[in-house]
């Protein structure tokens, strides 16, 4: 049963919308994976959509399924170029990967109009701007 499953925390990882180029026209956006452990991940896949209303309409993007393999310890990984299109949507990341043997997984989620330039930090392991979810305990 569920209940007699033990509970496993996700701590130190990180999903983050980075802003890699920027000019007058244009903005490059691309989301990463960090791992801010000090121990790599193994078997890493991440699942990303988007949904929500857009233009009085229900909006549903494709699902997309990465495998990005094994991750060392305090390093990141592009996951997928990003559309500013969709900052107006909900944009989901479902992370799953192994860590040690054990299997963890975790939901990742950015607010529609969350992704704006004032929400910009500097992204850990990155250092570039960005908007970050999750991270340290």
């Amino acid at each position: 049963m569920k209940k007699d499953l033990p509970e496993n925390i996700v701590e130190d990882i990180s999903i983050a919308v980075v802003l890699e180029n920027s000019t007058p026209s244009d903005k490059v956006w691309n989301v990463y994976l960090i791992n801010e452990n000090k121990l790599p991940l193994t078997n890493v896949i991440v699942s990303s959509k988007g949904y929500g209303e857009k233009d009085g309409r229900e909006v549903k993007t494709t699902v997309l399924r990465h495998f990005l393999g094994d991750i060392e310890a305090n390093a990141s990984r592009k996951i997928e170029a990003i559309d500013p299109q969709v900052f107006g949507l909900t944009n989901e990341y479902w992370l799953s990967y192994y860590l040690d043997k054990t299997i963890y997984d975790k939901k990742y989620i950015f607010l529609p109009e969350s992704i704006v330039d004032e929400n910009l930090i500097k992204v850990p392991l990155v250092n570039k701007p960005g908007i970050v979810i999750g991270g340290s305990k």
